[in-house]
């Protein structure tokens, strides 16, 4: 079974985005215009990977292929329910 040591970083500009990569190398192949964008790395934690480990927002087989191939994830926000900033918009009519 192959395993991953993985280190995860967030975003010191953006909530809730995160880079993967694999502990041994740290950030050596994120690129340059990437990290500008995603600000100072902040360590959160560290992560043995499998292909059948569980994770919250994206499959850990996804992590670990990026990682081999690119040397890096990059996991971005969720995406906002547009509809909700739709009502959030859209002025409520009082009715008595």
């Amino acid at each position: 079974m192959h395993r991953l040591l993985c280190e995860v970083f967030k975003s010191s500009r953006k909530e809730e985005m995160y880079l993967y990569v694999d502990k041994a190398r740290g950030l050596v192949d994120v690129p340059e215009a990437l990290l500008e964008g995603f600000g100072k790395p902040i360590s959160v934690m560290t992560l043995l990977l499998s292909e059948d480990k569980k994770l919250a927002r994206v499959d850990a087989a996804r992590i670990m292929q990026a990682i081999d191939e690119k040397g890096f994830y990059f996991q971005l926000p969720p995406a906002k329910e547009e509809y909700l900033l739709d009502l959030y918009r859209t002025p409520t009519e009082a009715r008595y």
